[in-house]
């Protein structure tokens, strides 16, 4: 399909809602606080979200609303740790809904964050944020790329991105639908950034190995987005590393219960296997 003949994508929107459940709905602390992501949802999308609650006894939703919030908290959290060290840019791949750029933290003021995404999926976003009044900030700058009929090094070079300083990089949520040509393109390009670059990743072991997957891979697909590519997270390190990062881990399920978890009292559940990785330059 044509990049220009794309629609905005229908499981950005899918992510957004069940990080509103989230905020709306779900116990204290937050695992991830976006006062933001309601306000880019529609009237009717919000009062079905609070007039049935429902979803909230959702094995599925509830467990895919966890992963959700969970991979943009650790993301974040890696974020503010490179800023700490010096690192002044952020790359959003595939950034759909994210709302990182519109309730920055002050350790952010710095940074100058590159939203990456297919046209349409961008142009829907900043209709969104204009109907409900959210200025777009001016360290923030929007980058239109497909992914796979361009490579990052010719969409970047559209941009004001510095391919010669250290930059942070997230891309969630993303890679599954890619072909493995095009993830590997991917990690080659982020690994040749400059030492003390960062990536944090999303991946799927495949539906294989679990019904729960398998039900989101069939939905994705119905909805013209079919899921591609996976990794288990031994044949990912590799692949990191073998792409050229010189340090890659795994979140696994115990080290998220222990970090973001512990004592919640709601029925938020820490993910039962690892779909979170971090590779360091």
């Amino acid at each position: 399909m044509n990049s220009q003949d794309r629609k905005p994508s229908l499981t950005a929107v899918s992510v957004a809602v069940l990080r509103a459940m989230h905020q709306l709905h779900d116990g204290s602390p937050k695992i991830l606080s976006d006062p933001v992501i309601p306000q880019l949802l529609d009237q009717a999308t919000l009062d079905k979200i609070n007039s049935d609650l429902s979803w909230k006894q959702d094995a599925l939703t509830t467990g895919l609303r966890s992963h959700v919030v969970l991979r943009s908290r650790y993301a974040e959290d890696r974020l503010r740790d490179a800023v700490g060290r010096g690192v002044r840019q952020y790359v959003s791949l595939g950034s759909g809904l994210d709302t990182f750029g519109y309730r920055q933290p002050p350790w952010a003021s710095a940074l100058r964050i590159f939203e990456v995404d297919h046209a349409p999926s961008q142009r829907a976003k900043v209709e969104r944020l204009r109907a409900c009044g959210i200025s777009i900030p001016p360290n923030v700058e929007f980058v239109a790329a497909d992914f796979e009929s361009a490579s990052l090094r010719e969409i970047f070079s559209r941009s004001s991105l510095d391919v010669h300083a250290p930059a942070f990089f997230s891309c969630l949520g993303v890679l599954v639908y890619l072909a493995e040509d095009a993830v590997q393109a991917i990690f080659e390009l982020i690994a040749s950034f400059p030492k003390g670059s960062e990536f944090v990743l999303t991946f799927s072991q495949g539906e294989s190995t679990n019904g729960a997957v398998k039900k989101l891979a069939d939905a994705s697909a119905k909805v013209g987005e079919p899921w591609r590519t996976y990794h288990s997270p031994e044949e990912l390190t590799r692949q990191l590393l073998k792409s050229g990062f010189s340090e890659v881990s795994v979140l696994s399920p115990q080290e998220a219960k222990d970090l973001y978890y512990r004592d919640r009292q709601d029925n938020l559940p820490p993910p039962s296997r690892s779909s979170i990785a971090c590779a360091i330059v």
